[in-house]
C-alpha cells in the first residue's frame, strides 16, 4: 500500500516533501519521481490531464520509486475511482468548502462501511491477485487530503475537520487567495491568517496540514520555515514553473553574449 510509507511518516511529525506536475508526459513523471521527492502529485483540476493518461504517469511515477497522488478536478465519485482503482496512492479534493463536501470526498474514496467506494479487479490490486489484501488496508492506506482554498472553507474549518476518514488539508494559495479578494498576494496579512487559522486546526484535530510552495525564493529555507510552522504535507514547485524558469533564466543569461 503506497501512501501507507508517507502516511505513518507525517504522523510521527516527520515533514513529506513532494512536487507538482501538470504536462501529460511519463517522461516528466519519471524525471520528477527520480529527482527524490517522496511523492508527486499528478494534477487533473488545471491541466488537460485525461484518465487514461493518469494511468500512464502513475506507472511512471511508481516505476523511479515515488508515490503517486492524484488531484482530481472536482467532487467527483466516478473520477475518485478511476484514479485509485489505476493504482494511486491517495487524492487531494479540490474546493471542500464545507461539512457536506467533506463527507462526500471520504465517501467516494473509502470503502463500506466508512464510505461507498466500489469495488473491482482492477491495477491497484494487481488485476485481483492482491484483492482480498487491498480490502483490508485501502481504507487505512488510501491518503484522503482536503484542498482548503475558499473563504467559506476557512469558515468552515472545523465543521470540515469532524468529519472521520480524513489525513488532512492543503491549502490552494491562489485560489484562496482570490476569494479573500487578493489575487496572488500570497503574503497578504489576511492570506497569512486564514492559513494559520486552517493549519492551526488541522494541527489541533491530529491530521496533517499541507501547503505549496509554488514559487519558493530559497527552497531549503522555505521548507525549513513551512516545516516550523507545522507544516508536514510539502509540495515544492511545479512542472510548469521548473520548465519555464529554467528556461528564462538559461535564455537571459545567454542573451547577455548578445549585447
Amino acid at each position: 500500500m503506497l501512501a501507507r510509507e508517507i502516511k505513518e511518516k507525517m504522523l510521527r511529525g516527520e515533514p513529506t516533501i513532494g512536487t507538482w506536475m501538470s504536462l501529460a508526459h511519463p517522461s516528466i513523471a519519471e524525471i520528477l519521481a527520480m529527482a527524490g521527492y517522496d511523492w508527486v502529485v499528478i494534477d487533473t483540476e488545471h491541466s488537460c490531464i485525461d484518465v487514461s493518461e493518469v494511468l500512464r504517469l502513475i506507472i511512471a511515477v511508481e516505476q523511479r520509486g515515488s508515490i503517486p497522488l492524484v488531484r482530481l478536478a472536482g467532487i467527483d465519485p466516478i473520477q475518485a475511482k478511476a484514479a485509485l482503482d489505476a493504482g494511486a496512492a491517495g487524492v487531494l479534493v479540490p474546493m471542500v468548502n464545507r461539512k457536506t463536501d467533506a463527507e462526500m470526498a471520504v465517501q467516494m474514496t473509502k470503502y463500506p462501511l466508512l464510505g461507498s467506494r466500489g469495488a473491482c479487479l482492477a491495477r491497484a490490486q494487481g488485476y485481483g491477485e492482491n484483492f482480498d489484501l487491498y480490502m483490508q488496508n485501502a481504507n487505512a492506506d488510501t491518503l484522503l487530503i482536503l484542498q482548503i482554498e475558499h473563504k467559506d472553507a476557512v469558515a468552515n474549518i472545523e465543521d470540515i475537520l469532524s468529519v472521520p476518514g480524513i489525513d488532512g488539508t492543503f491549502i490552494g494559495p491562489y485560489d484562496l487567495s482570490l476569494s479573500l479578494g487578493i489575487p496572488g498576494q500570497l503574503n497578504h496579512t489576511d492570506m497569512l491568517a486564514a492559513k494559520r487559522k486552517v493549519r492551526d486546526a488541522t494541527i489541533a484535530h491530529g491530521l496533517v496540514s499541507g501547503v505549496h510552495l509554488v514559487q519558493p525564493n530559497t527552497a531549503a529555507e522555505d521548507c525549513r520555515q513551512a516545516i516550523t510552522e507545522g507544516y508536514r504535507f510539502i509540495a515544492l514547485g511545479t512542472d510548469i514553473l521548473f520548465l519555464g524558469d529554467n528556461a528564462r533564466d538559461l535564455q537571459k543569461k545567454a542573451s547577455q553574449y548578445n549585447e
